[in-house]
């Protein structure tokens, strides 16, 4: 492809940041086609219209048109609605079916959501053929609209749609749309022998929608480099690490960026006190006090705050957490626990503000601002995960120059350099096995530097906030997977 020709991509998932986001995913699919196009691409959305959208963006969409679709094994008809906003350069289609989308949350439970996904992936083609919007690629995202590379090769490969490369970028492996064999035969509509093994046949019994997608697209990526070599193992893969060894060939990992408009220190409206690399030691001070003062902790800008900002459940390494709590308050340290999730999670850490009254503080919700001024006021930030695609909050971290401590796995390992005492290197402090005693000895490496090194401390945030985690970078790689696509 001609080095200035205007790309076109479309992309197609299930969320998307500010109209409906449960996860990461959310951040993707908002932040990357906004990169691309101030790199000088096209850049197309496609959403389901979910009733949970707030109304002050339904209130700006502009109806483009309608059609029926058959989609069934039997061939029912369902009504496709095309509803459309621009911003930020970006085009948003929403496909309109009240039937499948006006439940309320975007997931509602798999047996309703396999037919859900089905139409959905079903008729993001449709619409690109009814806008006579023919794009170059077809970047998919994740389980949900992992049926798109299937349909394009089958119901639509002799269509405009068809001439289509197609990009699914794997976000989060254990989920995977596995169902019945007859279920998702019925509601897909696709043909018998696609459900045999190298496709979507997972056992006897079962489909499984994301395996037939990976098998059909013509590239896979995921969102880090080191988690794209996990998901070829038995531990990380999910049962799917033999079928993606097969594909490995056509499999990529690019790390995710964020967005540095929303978080940016030195504008934030939600801080106490905004602040740059240059005057982050002082002002991240102000922060602390105001994140002390808000939360009910003593107020001493002498102690270490460790914030912990994640969805409560055992992917994120909160068992091991949850282990060493007692042995994290010292006297020195205070612990800031921001989010919601499994019961027994929420309940302990309730337990251990109450036993560590003015040291610790578990907020069991989500507060965006809270969000924000922990990322300022906090001096380290814990991400102990049992896994990790990419992560991005080590990443606002960091751009908030609150040092990270991690577990070496999947995105975590590729952004977060571990620190080097002989030559003062490093972004923050790291473990590999999963072990909440090497968890233990991350966090008070991090101490012995933060008490008594403070210097190489205060260093490690002016490089930390200096650290390029935008898209720039990402979006620079995701085009040349295209360009290299396109040019096939």
């Amino acid at each position: 492809m001609a080095k200035n020709a205007k790309r076109k991509i479309a992309f197609v998932g299930s969320e998307c940041y500010p109209f409906v986001k449960t996860g990461g995913l959310g951040d993707v699919m908002y932040a990357l086609p906004r990169a691309l196009v101030s790199e000088g691409c096209e850049v197309r959305v496609i959403l389901p219209l979910y009733a949970c959208i707030p109304q002050k963006y339904k209130d700006q969409l502009e109806y483009k048109g309608s059609f029926m679709m058959d989609q069934t094994q039997e061939g029912r008809t369902f009504f496709v609605g095309i509803m459309e906003m621009k911003m930020d350069g970006v085009t948003y289609d929403f496909v309109e079916n009240r039937e499948f989308f006006d439940w309320g949350n975007p997931y509602t439970g798999l047996w309703e959501d396999i037919p859900k996904y089905c139409f959905f992936s079903k008729a993001s083609l449709a619409i690109l053929n009814y806008l006579k919007w023919a794009p170059d690629v077809i970047h998919c995202h994740d389980w949900q609209a992992s049926l798109v590379p299937l349909y394009k090769r089958t119901k639509f490969w002799d269509t405009p749609v068809g001439a289509a490369k197609t990009v699914l970028t794997i976000h989060n492996l254990r989920f995977q749309g596995i169902c019945g064999i007859q279920h998702l035969k019925y509601w897909s509509g696709l043909r018998d022998d696609l459900f045999d093994y190298p496709v979507l046949k997972w056992n006897e019994d079962e489909a499984n929608m994301f395996k037939g997608g990976l098998a059909f697209a013509d590239m896979i990526t995921t969102v880090s480099e080191t988690y794209a070599q996990e998901i070829q193992t038995g531990a990380y893969g999910e049962g799917l690490d033999a079928h993606l060894r097969y594909h490995s060939p056509r499999l990529h990992g690019i790390v995710n960026g964020i967005d540095v408009e929303q978080w940016d220190p030195a504008a934030d409206r939600l801080l106490a006190a905004q602040y740059n690399a240059d005057n982050a030691v002082e002002q991240k001070k102000i922060n602390k006090g105001a994140l002390q003062e808000k939360l009910g902790l003593e107020q001493d800008g002498h102690k270490m705050v460790l914030g912990l900002i994640s969805r409560l459940t055992d992917q994120k390494g909160l068992d091991l957490v949850d282990a060493i709590f007692p042995r994290l308050i010292d006297g020195n340290t205070q612990v800031v626990i921001l989010g919601t999730g499994d019961p027994r999670y929420e309940n302990a850490f309730r337990y251990f503000e109450g036993e560590y009254k003015g040291s610790v503080c578990a907020y069991i919700s989500y507060n965006e601002t809270l969000a924000h001024l922990i990322y300022a006021g906090a001096d380290a930030f814990l991400v102990p995960s049992l896994f990790e695609p990419c992560g991005l909050t080590q990443l606002i971290a960091m751009r908030y120059g609150t040092v990270p401590v991690v577990r070496e796995t999947g995105g975590l390992k590729d952004t977060v350099a571990p620190f080097r005492r002989d030559c003062n290197e490093g972004n923050g402090f790291t473990f590999d096995r999963y072990d909440a005693g090497l968890l233990l000895d991350a966090v008070n490496n991090a101490k012995t530097v933060y008490f008594t090194e403070r210097q190489a401390w205060d260093e490690m945030v002016k490089r930390n906030m200096n650290k390029d985690v935008s898209w720039e970078s990402s979006a620079a790689k995701y085009l040349a997977l295209y360009d290299e696509l396109i040019q096939k």
